[in-house]
C-alpha cells in the first residue's frame, strides 16, 4: 500500500492546471497568482501559465512585454504560439512596423489571417503580391479582418477589381458561409451587402420579388447568389426557376454557376438528376467563348461523385474523368481522384481507339498509389493484381534513438500536459516539436508515446513517417485480449472492432467528444443505456468511461447495427458514426459498387470515417490473423436498397 499523502498536499492544485482554469474563467487575479506559483516553483510547464496570463491581457500588452516573453521561452511552442497571437493583435492595431519585424520569426506560419496581414505589409513595402493575395483571400474560410483588409487595400490600389469581389462572394455562398459572402459584398457597397443578407435569409422570396438581371453585371451577380442560396435549401425549386426564366436572362457564365450549384446540392442529396444538371451546366457555360470554367474543387468533386451514381449505378465515366481533369492540380493529386480517374480511363478504354494508351495510363495511376496504407491504396493494389502486402518492419530503434526522444523537452511537456487533462495543449506542444524530424526520429517519438500508453500521440506520430513504416506501431493493439474475446462472444470480426476503435478514439479510454460521446467506443449516454437494457447489463452513467463496460456495451451496440444492415461492414460503420437513419437513406437509389457508394456519402466526416475503418480493419486482419489484406472482400461487392426479404431492422435502434 502506498503511503498516504498529507491532507494539505492532496488539496493543493497543480499551479498550471489552476492557471488554465483561471484563464478559462477570465479570472485575472487567480491567473496571476497561479502564474507566479508555477514560475517560482520552476514547474516544467510554467511557460504555459505565463502564456495564458499574457494572452488574457494581450490587447493591452506592449511590444516590450511580448519581447520579454519571447526571451524567457525561446525556441518553445508557446513562444511561437504567442507570436501568432501577437501578430494578429499587431494587425488589428495596424502596427505594420512591429508586424514586419516580428513576422519573419514566425516558425509555424500556418494562420491564414496572419498570412493576409503579411501580404499587406509586403504590398505597403512596394512588393508584388496580387496573385498570392488573391489566392489567400479566396481560400479564406472565416470573415476575418486580415484578409478583408488586404482585399480592400488591393481594390483601392486597382490590383483587385469587381470581378474578384464577385467571385469571392460566390465562393463563400457556395460554401454556405453567408457572413463571409456579406463581408466580401460590402467591398462593392454597403447596400450590396444588405442585399446579400436579404437573399440569404429568404432566397425564394428574393428571386420572386426583388431579383433582376436587368441593369448590368451587379444585378446578375445578385440574382445568381440568390439562386445558389435557393439551391442549398431546395435544388428542385432552383432548377425550376432557372428553367422558367433565369437561364435565359443571366450571362452564360453565371447561369452555369447557378446550374452547377443546383447540381452540387442535388448530388449531395443523392438525387438521380444530379449528373444531368452538371451536364446541362456545362452546356450553358459553353455558350460563353471568352471564359475558362472556374467552378470550385468541391463542386467538381460532387460532379465526379454524381457521375459515379449515374446510369443506374453503371456510371458516366467520361463525366468522371472530365470532372477530375477540371480540378486544381493539388486536388487531382488526392489518392481518391487518382483512383477514380484510373477507373474511368480503364472503363473508357474499352470503346476507344486509344484504348491501349488509356489502359497504360490507368495502370500507371493505380501503381502510383498502390501499396499505400489507405482505402484507395488497397483498392489500387487490387485493381492491378498486385498483392497488398504490409511494409517490412524497419530496423529496431537503438538505445541512443530512444534516449534522444525521451530527452526532447517538447515531447515531455506534451505528455505532461496530457496527464494534467490538457490534451489539446499537449497535442499542440507535441506536434510543434515533431516539425523537421526524420523518419527515425518520428519513430522514436512515437515510441515514447506508445510507452506512455498515449495511443493517440503514438499513432498520429507514427503515421507521419514516409519511407520507414512501422505497421505494428501505427496499428497497436491495446486491450487486444478483451476485444478479441468480446468480439468472438458476439460473432463479430475482431479486426473490424479494432479498426473502428482505432478510428473512434485511438484506443484512448477517457476521451469525450464535443457532442458527449465517451470512452473507447465513443458511446452516447442514451446509446449506452439502450444497449445495457438490451443485454441486461447493470449500468450507471459513471461507468461509461470504464474500458471493460464501454467495450461490452460498444460491441453489443455494434452487433445490433450490423444486424440492422444485413452484416454490411461499410453500412454499419456509417451508421455507427452518423446514426442508423442516415445510411438507411443513403443506400436508397441505384445499386452501387461499394467503393462508389462510400465516396458518395454526403457527410465528409462519415465518408472519411467509413474509408478509414474499412482500411484499418483490413490491416488489423493481417496483423491479428496473418490474413492476406484484401479490402474488396471485406467491403462486399455492392450497396443498394434493403432486400425486401431481409428481416426488418429494429425500429428503436438509437
Amino acid at each position: 500500500m502506498a503511503p498516504c499523502m498529507p491532507a494539505h498536499a492532496q488539496s493543493t492544485p497543480d499551479p498550471v492546471a489552476d492557471a488554465r482554469e483561471a484563464f478559462r474563467k477570465k479570472d485575472r487575479n487567480r491567473l496571476a497568482a497561479a502564474r507566479a506559483a508555477a514560475i517560482s516553483s520552476q514547474h516544467p510547464l510554467a511557460m504555459w501559465a505565463d502564456y495564458w496570463e499574457l494572452s488574457n491581457r494581450l490587447s493591452e500588452a506592449t511590444q516590450a512585454e511580448v519581447d520579454g516573453f519571447y526571451a524567457r521561452w525561446k525556441n518553445t511552442y508557446v513562444e511561437d504560439r504567442l507570436r501568432n497571437d501577437w501578430l494578429l493583435e499587431l494587425g488589428h492595431r495596424r502596427d505594420w512596423t512591429n508586424f514586419a519585424a516580428d513576422f519573419p520569426k514566425f516558425r509555424m506560419n500556418d494562420d491564414r489571417e496572419v498570412t493576409c496581414y503579411a501580404l499587406l505589409t509586403n504590398h505597403l513595402a512596394g512588393k508584388e503580391v496580387a496573385d498570392a493575395a488573391r489566392a489567400a483571400w479566396f481560400a479564406q474560410r472565416e470573415a476575418d479582418d486580415g484578409c478583408n483588409l488586404l482585399a480592400a487595400t488591393l481594390i483601392d490600389a486597382k490590383l483587385f477589381d469587381s470581378a474578384d469581389v464577385w467571385r469571392k462572394t460566390r465562393l463563400a455562398m457556395e460554401a454556405g458561409r453567408v457572413r463571409v459572402a456579406r463581408q466580401a459584398a460590402a467591398l462593392i457597397s454597403i447596400p450590396t451587402a444588405s442585399l446579400v443578407q436579404d437573399l440569404s435569409d429568404s432566397p425564394a422570396k428574393f428571386i420572386t420579388r426583388k431579383a433582376s438581371a436587368a441593369g448590368g453585371r451587379a444585378n446578375a451577380e445578385i440574382a445568381t447568389l440568390a439562386l445558389m442560396r435557393m439551391a442549398s435549401n431546395d435544388p428542385d425549386a432552383a432548377a425550376g426557376a432557372l428553367t422558367d426564366r433565369w437561364e435565359r436572362t443571366l450571362p452564360p457564365d453565371l447561369a452555369s454557376w447557378a446550374w452547377a450549384s443546383v447540381a452540387k446540392q442535388s448530388a449531395m442529396k443523392l438525387l438521380p438528376e444530379a449528373a444531368d444538371h452538371y451536364q446541362h451546366a456545362q452546356l450553358v457555360f459553353a455558350k460563353d467563348k471568352n471564359r475558362e470554367l472556374d467552378w470550385p474543387d468541391d463542386t467538381m468533386a460532387w460532379k465526379a461523385r454524381a457521375a459515379l451514381r449515374a446510369n443506374d449505378g453503371k456510371g458516366r465515366w467520361q463525366q468522371v474523368v472530365q470532372a477530375i481533369d477540371a480540378m486544381s492540380p493539388e486536388e487531382q493529386r488526392d489518392p481518391s481522384w487518382i483512383y477514380w480517374k484510373a477507373r474511368g480511363l480503364q472503363s473508357l478504354a474499352r470503346n476507344s481507339q486509344s484504348g491501349d494508351a488509356m489502359r497504360d495510363q490507368s495502370r500507371q495511376m493505380f501503381a502510383s498509389i498502390a501499396g499505400q496504407l489507405s482505402f484507395y491504396g488497397a483498392l489500387a493494389s487490387e485493381a492491378i493484381g498486385q498483392p497488398f502486402a504490409l511494409p517490412a518492419a524497419p530496423q529496431p530503434l537503438t538505445a541512443e534513438e530512444r534516449a534522444a526522444a525521451t530527452a526532447t523537452p517538447g515531447l515531455a511537456r506534451g505528455l505532461q500536459l496530457a496527464a494534467l487533462g490538457l490534451r489539446d495543449e499537449g497535442r499542440r506542444e507535441w506536434n510543434y516539436t515533431l516539425r523537421g524530424m526524420s523518419d527515425r526520429q518520428l519513430l522514436a517519438a512515437a515510441q515514447v508515446a506508445c510507452d506512455a500508453q498515449d495511443w493517440q500521440l503514438c499513432i498520429n506520430t507514427s503515421e507521419r513517417t514516409k519511407a520507414e513504416i512501422d505497421v505494428a506501431q501505427r496499428y497497436p493493439t491495446p486491450y487486444r485480449d478483451d476485444i478479441v474475446a468480446r468480439a468472438k462472444e458476439l460473432g463479430l470480426d475482431p479486426a473490424y472492432v479494432m479498426g473502428l476503435i482505432r478510428q473512434e478514439t485511438r484506443f484512448m479510454a477517457t476521451l469525450r467528444s464535443h457532442v458527449g460521446a465517451s470512452g473507447l467506443m465513443q458511446l452516447m449516454p442514451a446509446t449506452a443505456k439502450w444497449t445495457a437494457r438490451k443485454y441486461g447489463v447493470e449500468y450507471r452513467p459513471e461507468l461509461i468511461n470504464d474500458p471493460g463496460t464501454n467495450l461490452r456495451l460498444g460491441t453489443g451496440y455494434l452487433r445490433h447495427v450490423l444486424d440492422a444492415f444485413e452484416g454490411s461492414q461499410p453500412l454499419a460503420a456509417a451508421a455507427y458514426n452518423a446514426g442508423p437513419g442516415r445510411p438507411r437513406r443513403w443506400r436508397e437509389g441505384p445499386v452501387l459498387d461499394t467503393s462508389a457508394w462510400a465516396e458518395n456519402i454526403p457527410f465528409p466526416e462519415t465518408r472519411d470515417y467509413v474509408k478509414k475503418v474499412m482500411s484499418n480493419a483490413t490491416i488489423y486482419a493481417a496483423l491479428l490473423n496473418g490474413e492476406a489484406p484484401v479490402l474488396r472482400t471485406r467491403l462486399g461487392r455492392v450497396v443498394g436498397p434493403r432486400d425486401a426479404n431481409a428481416p426488418e431492422p429494429e425500429k428503436d435502434l438509437p
